[in-house]
């Protein structure tokens, strides 16, 4: 592996440890946020503007190209509606109504529900490496609710929300 490999391949692994850590974070800021009063779709407002700021100033500096021409526009509405509406507004409230470390290990069981779509709908099958990820996040997820002391809320409202937020991912 040349030196330019070896800056990518760390350069990647940083990206997606900040990218992991800000996304774990965004779960402990909904529940502080919600907790304190702040309302869930103001908070998804607000969640919605910055991303489309981040990604039209991304794309008006020229760092990402975007071109819609010739192409059409209904399955990426389909996925518009599915991922970013409903799933973060499942996500909300299931966070809204349950602990952090609960919303955690059901959101831990998004890649393991994917895994099984995949071999469902794709008939793919997946590699040692993939089931070996997806079995290190969960033991993570794990280890995030012991070290909560096991508290849970048992919300079956928050419960629902919550698979309907890893349903709709």
């Amino acid at each position: 592996m040349d030196d330019l490999q070896k800056h990518s391949l760390l350069t990647g692994c940083l990206c997606a440890l900040g990218c992991e850590s800000l996304y774990g974070l965004s779960y402990v800021f909904t529940k502080l946020a919600t907790s304190a009063g702040a309302d869930g779709s103001a908070l998804l407002a607000w969640r919605f503007f910055a991303g489309v700021i981040a990604v039209g100033g991304c794309a008006a500096a020229g760092l990402m190209r975007v071109s819609f021409r010739g192409r059409s526009l209904r399955p990426l509405l389909l996925v518009a509606l599915c991922y970013p509406v409903v799933y973060f507004v499942a996500e909300t409230a299931g966070i809204r109504l349950t602990t952090a470390s609960e919303s955690g290990v059901f959101l831990a069981c998004i890649p393991v529900v994917a895994l099984i779509a995949s071999s469902l709908i794709l008939r793919e099958r997946p590699s040692r490496a993939q089931r070996t990820g997806i079995a290190v996040t969960l033991c993570g997820a794990l280890v995030t609710v012991f070290a909560a002391r096991g508290s849970a809320t048992f919300s079956p409202a928050g419960y629902v929300a919550l698979t309907a937020a890893v349903v709709s991912y």
